[in-house]
């Protein structure tokens, strides 16, 4: 009886083949047209899983057959699209470190400026820089002033020679017009013309000022300002790091204080040399900005000044021989089209 069912038993757990007992399960017949159709038309290996679970077994069960490397096998086909895959994902990663590091130092700088703003937390400075940065401002501002006034100063004055122009040419056309009056209108009309010409000269001489001045303070200072605000916010950095490693260092010093411990002296180092860096470049950058104005505004007032002075005084001379020691060159008559003075 025993040996009956051991014989049972070892017949169920052994498939049938179709060469053995015709007795073949329904089952069967569908696995062996399973495999054929494997076997015909099935996915290459890197496709295709091991199932845990025997076929049609339980999908957590699934092991990606691509994880296994098997011997002196080449994936010509899935290499490209594998270092794409990577490439993609190495992009990605970085752009969230990057995004990363971005909000930490975007929160500690916003705490330090709200700490600083309250008066709870400490701040850098350096007296003799920042009198010398307020300095600047102000200096900047009333330079500006001085643009603005001197730009208006060249509007209005180049409305009144085309005033002047204006009134010559009818001055000019009733003298020949008015036989009573011809010498009456004649001269008034030369006296009209010879101050257009003058006034034409002290305009270059004003122009030349206005754009030395707009130099001087749309680019040369203002580049020296670009510098002073990157330093600013290096040292908002700086302060903020400080106090973050400050902090960390007045508590616990567990293993995981530690660390975290040597990573901020590491940012603070690197927050310190930047800051001082900066520093640096605006100390050098205002002294070649002070020397700058300096020599820049001794020749422009001394040009403004003495074509004024010549123009109000009548002395046509002395007016083109100012422009001349400056080297102020006038558009010579046609050269590119007429000037305002000769269009009627």
């Amino acid at each position: 009886m025993a040996d009956s069912i051991m014989s049972k038993a070892a017949t169920m757990e052994i498939p049938i083949s179709s060469n053995g007992d015709s007795r073949t399960l329904a089952e069967d017949d569908g696995l062996e047209q399973d495999l054929q159709q494997v076997m015909v038309s099935g996915p290459n290996l890197n496709e295709t899983s091991i199932v845990s679970g025997g076929y049609g077994g339980a999908a957590e069960g699934i092991i990606p057959t691509s994880s296994i490397k098997a011997p002196n096998m080449h994936h010509s086909n899935s290499n490209p699209s594998m270092m794409a895959e990577e490439a993609t994902r190495g992009v990605a990663v970085e752009k969230f470190d990057t995004v990363k590091k971005w909000s930490i130092n975007t929160y500690k700088c916003t705490k330090q400026m709200f700490s600083e703003r309250f008066g709870r937390g400490s701040r850098t400075v350096d007296l003799e820089l920042e009198v010398q940065i307020d300095l600047l401002r102000d200096t900047k501002s009333k330079y500006e002033s001085v643009l603005r006034l001197a730009s208006a100063l060249t509007a209005h004055f180049y409305s009144m020679v085309q005033t002047q122009q204006a009134l010559g040419d009818i001055f000019a056309d009733l003298s020949q017009k008015s036989p009573e009056l011809q010498d009456e209108f004649g001269y008034n009309a030369e006296t009209q013309k010879l101050l257009c010409k003058n006034g034409e000269t002290l305009l270059g001489a004003i122009n030349f000022f206005v754009s030395s001045i707009n130099t001087l303070v749309n680019k040369t200072m203002e580049d020296t300002l670009m510098t002073i605000k990157g330093y600013e916010n290096a040292r908002l950095e700086f302060d903020a790091y400080r106090a973050d490693l400050e902090e960390l260092s007045t508590g616990p010093r567990d293993a995981g204080t530690m660390v975290r411990i040597e990573i901020a002296q590491q940012q603070y180092g690197i927050h310190r040399d930047k800051y001082e860096r900066l520093r640096s470049d605006v100390s050098i950058k205002l002294k070649f900005l002070e020397e700058n104005k300096v020599k820049v505004m001794h020749k422009q007032l001394l040009l403004f000044h003495n074509a004024i002075s010549a123009y109000f005084a009548g002395n046509q001379q002395q007016l083109e021989q100012t422009l001349r020691q400056f080297n102020v060159k006038l558009k010579p008559p046609g050269s590119d089209k007429p000037s305002w003075l000769e269009e009627q």
